[in-house]
């Protein structure tokens, strides 16, 4: 736990001048430019700015200094603990990224000749087989560019199966189910799909199975399930679940943001998922790019493979062995999702990570993920109330777990003030107030040792003693962060992206 005497990083001073009060537009800092040695040919007169550019006035050193200094007040897992639950902030390893800057990779251009890019191509059917097997399904597609992205394209594919007369030939499955524990994205891709979404309700943390019969008619497409679920719960129902879908002439979505919980252990395939996605930047430690870039290849059984994106690798023998192409001659694709091949750099950090692992490394990062929540949530309980978690009964959280804190809520103190607190132990939040009301979701990941899941456990418990003796010092936090509360709502509605002066 930090003292109050250690510093926060990035809380060394107050607020930070912008770059342009940083500097003095009187000062001039550009070079000259060198003696025309052609024909001076002025610009249109409509063209000629009335004024100079008003830039900040600064030297090289000044900027770097400036730009260096904010960099140190992003928090980002490199520095400390980042347990945002149903986030997967796992460690980003270098090797990746120096795989990623290899030239032999960065100078490629997607247009080239497929016999110019052949160590490339084989990489990406390598990856396909790679994540065929860990899903245990028949054939993948890496095109989708983020989960959300990979959920669309898949509903898209079940949609051209149930459309099409060779295929599953019953346009009218419109419905798609999703559990009342679904990321938000769920909903979001079904009506971007052009699909009537129906929520089917938990019970006791899983899906009502009851209530799913009742739901299901010849009209459901799909169920849209994440499992384990953002509960933290592994829904052992899930093959009855499949069972139930199946029987009705419906099929069963795997929303693999929770993956790394059961990555090498489970395979969505042998509990009966006909389609599912991955999220790279959680399960498979490719960086969570503040919204891009990122990567949520989609598999499927078989018959639903006609109908992934194109192109998809191939690979062929063309007389002096292996030869990979891209396969666009696929007459009941969807069609492209995405420009030229997807995120291929990000792609390639996937294979990076899944070849550093291998089989039984992902097995042991499944174990740890499950290990370190479990340990975490074990040592809280007494303090923070975990409505799905209890040892006496034999019932364990998965990779991440909820805390619902009625006790401490009751002394006066909010859920955000709790969060804001933590910030000035130099860790960032759990995820406030979701799936269910006054909760947190904490994951802490496989890669956080003991000792950082220790000092975790201690700010949390520091900050229950001060709800009972000082709330008022945790009503008022933080008290080190470079910036303290903050009108969110006001800066969301009324946002100021341009320096106007003054």
């Amino acid at each position: 736990m930090m003292s109050e005497t250690q510093v926060l990083p990035g809380a060394t001073e107050g607020a930070m001048p912008l770059i342009f009060e940083r500097g003095d537009a009187r000062t001039v800092v550009a070079t000259g430019l060198p003696t025309l040695d052609v024909p001076e040919a002025p610009l249109p007169e409509g063209l000629v700015a009335e004024a100079p550019p008003a830039l900040p006035g600064v030297g090289p050193l000044d900027l770097v200094r400036h730009y260096t200094h904010l960099a140190t007040r992003n928090f980002s897992v490199a520095g400390n603990f980042y347990p945002l639950g149903s986030c997967t902030m796992k460690f980003n390893p270098p090797l990746n990224e120096a795989a990623a800057a290899d030239p032999r990779f960065t100078n490629l251009h997607p247009l080239q000749d497929d016999r110019d890019v052949q160590g490339a191509l084989e990489l990406l059917h390598e990856l396909r087989q790679w994540l065929a097997e860990i899903a245990g399904l028949d054939e993948v597609s890496l095109q989708p560019c983020a989960g959300a992205h990979g959920e669309f394209t898949a509903l898209k594919v079940i949609r051209a199966y149930f459309n099409d007369p060779e295929g599953g030939n019953q346009p009218q499955r419109r419905i798609v189910l999703a559990p009342d524990t679904a990321h938000g994205t769920n909903p979001a891709s079904c009506t971007m799909c052009g699909a009537n979404v129906v929520t089917v309700p938990s019970r006791d943390g899983l899906l009502d199975l009851e209530a799913l019969r009742e739901m299901v008619s010849d009209e459901t497409a799909a169920l849209m399930i994440t499992n384990p679920n953002t509960s933290g719960l592994f829904d052992g129902q899930i093959g009855k679940i499949s069972e139930i879908l199946h029987d009705a002439g419906a099929l069963c979505y795997l929303d693999g943001a929770n993956m790394n919980a059961i990555v090498g252990v489970s395979r969505p395939g042998d509990f009966g998922v006909d389609v599912m996605h991955f999220n790279t930047h959680k399960t498979f430690s490719t960086p969570h790019g503040c919204g891009g870039p990122g990567a949520g290849p989609i598999a499927v059984r078989d018959f639903l493979a006609p109908y992934l994106p194109v192109p998809q690798v191939r690979c062929r023998d063309d007389g002096e062995g292996a030869a990979y192409y891209l396969d666009d001659d696929r007459p009941r694709s969807i069609g492209r999702v995405r420009g030229h091949f997807g995120q291929f750099g990000v792609l390639l950090r996937c294979w990076a990570y899944i070849a550093a692992c291998g089989s039984g490394g992902l097995r042991e990062v499944a174990r740890h993920a499950v290990l370190n929540a479990n340990y975490v949530a074990a040592r809280l309980r007494d303090r923070y109330e975990t409505p799905y978690f209890d040892p006496e009964a034999n019932r364990y959280c998965a990779h991440e777990f909820i805390t619902v804190p009625r006790k401490l809520l009751d002394s006066g103190v909010t859920l955000i003030d709790l969060a804001k607190r933590l910030i000035d132990h130099g860790i960032h939040p759990p995820t406030m107030h979701w799936p269910v009301h006054d909760c947190l979701m904490i994951e802490p990941t496989e890669t956080e040792s003991r000792a950082t899941l220790d000092r975790f456990v201690d700010a949390m418990l520091a900050i229950a003693d001060e709800c009972e003796a000082d709330a008022e010092r945790v009503r008022t936090a933080p008290h080190r962060a470079p910036v303290s509360r903050l009108d969110e709502v006001a800066a969301a509605r009324n946002p100021v992206l341009v320096y106007e002066g003054g």
